[in-house]
């Protein structure tokens, strides 16, 4: 009867349009289910569907949920320390640096270089916050008028961020909401901060916001304040400041702004005879980016392992398809068929199972991932994970390169089945059943 099937579907294929390669319309007939008698084929060619489409769904949030998280970090690390800082070449490396001139020519010529998005003078003072019952040390951090508030708003949660301008001086101060719980600090009230010098100075000043960016290393320790407090404080002139932080169009391009920043700067001497220091937010932050970089490890390890699991199995089920179709195979081969087609045959039934477990995995994950960055759905638990919900950054680029190596890994594992077939004797095969 098996044999008797097989001259019947050979006949049936005889009968189609001729512009369809014979072992194209073979593999298609498998894949549809269409050769009658058969139990397995239908059940085995779903769950090698339904396994890609898995696979393909975790590669996808995989890598769109690790871009996401490196970018959330990194956007809130250089949100208070921008992407590159010029500071004073005196190997002064503490919160209290000495100052510089600030030269509104060199800073023109920095803005003036490739991807520079902003230049803005900043200054620091570390201070002790006392309340009734607690103290907090915290590092007063200056902003001047041109400073970019992009990222203070984004992570602003009560109050406004203040305005500073360079005819008066503020006392309005941005703390975060770790500080203000720690210390029981409210919206709108006025706090003494104590600086130690030759002599103790005390600044009382007014909360006019307050932020989080649940990174507490960071939430503990920064206050925004107008830069002429800090200068005020250090008894530096009107234009005298800590540096200058840099602000980029693309973070990719990190390394190359800042040497593109250094080869202006690194030779300058200003009118008082400081040297000028070039230093990139990896330069000052080399810990976290380490471990940024090892996260990147991680979601690599999670593909290739993702990759060889739906590999194998579509090798296991391509395997039970082709033990399947013994006898089809020798009938085959039996009326002449080269091994080359042959092998075709199931190349292309597992080219078309990968395409529809690939497009289907794409949709899928490219749904959760929008789904996700539109509404967060999944929340975190921010003192763990220092985001309250998971961050998602969609590339193009990365998910075209995703398919591309899902597809090769799957067609070079593939090779191995279908050669298997081609080597069947059209003898055993026949007589298998």
């Amino acid at each position: 009867m098996s044999i008797a099937r097989g001259i019947g579907n050979l006949y049936y294929l005889c009968l189609k349009p001729q512009h369809l390669k014979p072992e194209y319309f073979i593999a298609k007939r498998i894949s549809m289910g269409g050769m009658p008698g058969r139990k397995f084929s239908g059940p085995v060619i779903k769950v090698s569907i339904a396994g890609i489409i898995l696979g393909m769904t975790v590669m996808i949030l995989s890598m769109a949920i690790g871009s996401g998280f490196k970018k959330e970090i990194r956007d809130k690390i250089s949100g208070f320390g921008a992407h590159i800082q010029v500071v004073n070449y005196d190997f002064n490396l503490s919160y209290e640096p000495n100052p510089i001139r600030y030269d509104s020519v060199l800073a023109a010529e920095i803005s003036a270089l490739s991807g520079i998005k902003k230049v803005q003078r900043f200054g620091t003072k570390p201070g002790l916050i006392k309340t009734d019952n607690e103290m907090q040390g915290v590092l007063l951090k200056g902003i001047s008028p041109e400073y970019d508030l992009t990222f203070l708003n984004s992570v602003l949660v009560a109050g406004t961020v203040p305005q500073y301008t360079d005819t008066a001086t503020s006392n309005e101060i941005l703390i975060s909401e770790t500080m203000a719980n720690m210390l029981n600090i409210e919206l709108g009230q006025q706090i003494f901060i104590y600086f130690f010098q030759e002599q103790i100075r005390v600044r009382r000043l007014t909360v006019a916001g307050i932020y989080n960016t649940h990174l507490s290393d960071l939430d503990k320790m920064y206050v925004i304040a107008d830069i002429k407090q800090i200068q005020r404080l250090n008894d530096w002139g009107p234009d005298q400041i800590a540096g200058y932080e840099i602000l980029i169009d693309d973070f990719n391009k990190l390394n190359e702004r800042g040497i593109a920043v250094y080869d202006l700067t690194g030779g300058f001497i200003g009118d008082d005879g400081t040297l000028l220091r070039t230093l990139t937010i990896k330069n000052s932050q080399p810990q976290i980016f380490a471990w940024l970089d090892i996260l990147d490890m991680n979601i690599v390890v999670i593909i290739v392992l993702i990759v060889l699991i739906a590999g194998f199995n579509m090798i296991s089920g391509l395997l039970i398809l082709i033990l399947e179709r013994t006898n089809m195979i020798g009938i085959l081969k039996a009326m002449g068929i080269q091994d080359m087609p042959l092998r075709k045959i199931f190349l292309y039934l597992a080219s078309g199972i990968a395409i529809r477990g690939l497009v289907w995995g794409n949709i899928a994950g490219l749904s959760i991932a929008l789904l996700q960055k539109q509404f967060g759905i999944f929340k975190l638990d921010p003192a763990n994970y220092f985001l309250d919900t998971v961050p998602i950054l969609i590339n193009p680029l990365h998910i075209l390169l995703l398919n591309l190596g899902a597809i090769l890994a799957i067609f070079i594992m593939m090779i191995g089945p279908s050669y298997l077939a081609a080597k069947i004797a059209p003898v055993k095969a026949i007589k298998f059943d």
